[in-house]
C-alpha cells in the first residue's frame, strides 16, 4: 500500500515578489510552510540580491515547471561602473577597479553588440554544473572555474536611466539561460571600465508578471483568511504558448490512464506537425500534455486537478 502524501492538495501557480537577501529555495520552503501544500517548486532561480517575479508551482503545477523555466524573462537592473567583482554583483569581492566612466553615447553604442543571438560565458558563481558540481560551490572554495560560452538570445536591451556617472539603469528581455550578471561583466569590459550588478529586479517570466505578484507577508494573510484561491493562477497558464485541443470525455479518460488516442490532425491546423506537444483539455479543464505522431496523441504528462485547493474558474 502506497503511503499517503503529507500536506494539502493545492494546484496552481503563485507569483511571489521575492525580497532581497533571500534565496529561491528559502522562498519555496516558506510557501510550503505557510500553505502546507503537498508539492512546491519554483520556475526559475533568482539570486539573493535580486527581487521580483519568482513563479512558485504547487501540486499539479509542478509538472509544468520546465515550460516556465524555458520562457522569456524581463528585467530592470542597475550597473555600477568602475568595479569588477568575483560574483559579478554587489555581494561579491572587488577584484579590479577603474577610474574610467563611460558616456551615455558610449554605452548606447556598446549595447548593439549585446542584442540578438550572442555567445555569453556564465558567471563563475552560477548553478551550471562542472564535473558534477555546481560552479558556485567550486568558486566559493576558491577553485578555478572555467565555463564555456554558450548561445543566448537578448531580445531587448535599453539604457533607461543614468542616476550618476557611476551608475546606469537598463531594461532587458531575454530568452532562456541569459545571465544579467554576465552581461554586466562583459559590458563593463567592452567599455573599458569594469562593471557589476548593483540592483536587479525581474519583472516577468513568461505569462507571469509583477501585476500578479504578492509578498510572502501578503501570502501569509491570505492563508490566514482562508483566501488562498484569490492568489492562485491556473496550472494551464504556464502552457499559454502550447497549441490546445479539446477532447471527449472517453478520450480524456484514456489519456489519464496513460493510453494513446486517435484524433483528426487538421483540427490543430498549422500546429499539426509530428513531434508537437499538445495541451489537451476537457470542458475547460487541463487533462494532459501529449505528443502528436501522425493521427495519434500519446500522453507525456497527465494532470489530476480534482479535489483540493485550485485557482478559481475565472483564471
Amino acid at each position: 500500500m502506497s503511503r499517503a502524501r503529507k500536506g494539502r492538495p493545492i494546484h496552481g501557480w503563485l507569483v511571489v515578489d521575492k525580497a532581497p537577501g533571500t534565496t529561491s529555495t528559502e522562498v519555496v520552503n516558506e510557501v510550503k510552510r505557510l500553505t502546507h501544500a503537498q508539492k512546491v517548486g519554483h520556475g526559475g532561480t533568482l539570486d539573493p540580491l535580486a527581487t521580483g517575479v519568482l513563479p512558485i508551482a504547487l501540486g499539479e503545477a509542478t509538472k509544468t515547471v520546465q515550460y516556465v523555466m524555458d520562457a522569456p524573462k524581463s528585467y530592470v537592473f542597475t550597473l555600477r561602473f568602475g568595479e569588477a567583482r568575483d560574483t559579478d554583483d554587489a555581494e561579491g569581492r572587488v577584484v579590479a577597479t577603474s577610474d574610467r566612466r563611460p558616456s551615455d553615447a558610449e554605452i548606447e553604442a556598446a549595447l548593439e553588440s549585446f542584442r540578438g543571438e550572442i555567445l555569453q560565458r556564465p558567471p563563475a558563481f552560477a548553478a551550471v554544473k562542472v564535473h558534477g558540481e555546481r560552479a558556485y560551490d567550486l568558486a566559493r572554495r576558491g577553485e578555478p572555474v572555467v565555463l564555456e560560452p554558450r548561445p543566448v538570445r537578448i531580445d531587448e536591451l535599453r539604457l533607461v536611466g543614468r542616476p550618476d556617472a557611476d551608475h546606469a539603469r537598463f531594461a532587458m528581455a531575454c530568452g532562456k539561460g541569459a545571465y544579467v550578471r554576465a552581461l554586466a561583466r562583459d559590458l563593463g569590459e567592452a567599455l573599458g571600465c569594469y562593471a557589476h550588478v548593483a540592483e536587479l529586479r525581474r519583472t516577468a517570466v513568461g505569462p507571469f508578471g509583477l501585476d500578479r505578484a504578492i509578498s510572502l507577508d501578503a501570502l501569509a494573510r491570505l492563508v490566514e483568511d482562508d483566501s488562498l484561491p484569490q492568489a492562485l493562477i491556473s496550472v494551464a497558464t504556464a502552457l499559454a504558448g502550447i497549441p490546445a485541443l479539446a477532447v471527449t470525455e472517453p478520450q480524456a479518460l484514456r489519456l489519464r490512464r496513460g493510453q494513446s488516442i486517435r484524433i483528426v490532425p487538421r483540427l490543430l491546423g498549422a500546429e499539426a506537425v509530428d513531434g508537437a506537444t499538445i495541451k489537451v483539455t476537457r470542458g475547460g479543464e487541463l487533462v494532459a500534455l501529449a505528443r502528436l505522431e501522425g493521427a495519434e496523441l500519446s500522453p507525456l504528462r497527465v494532470f489530476n486537478l480534482k479535489g483540493g485547493v485550485a485557482a478559481r474558474a475565472r483564471e
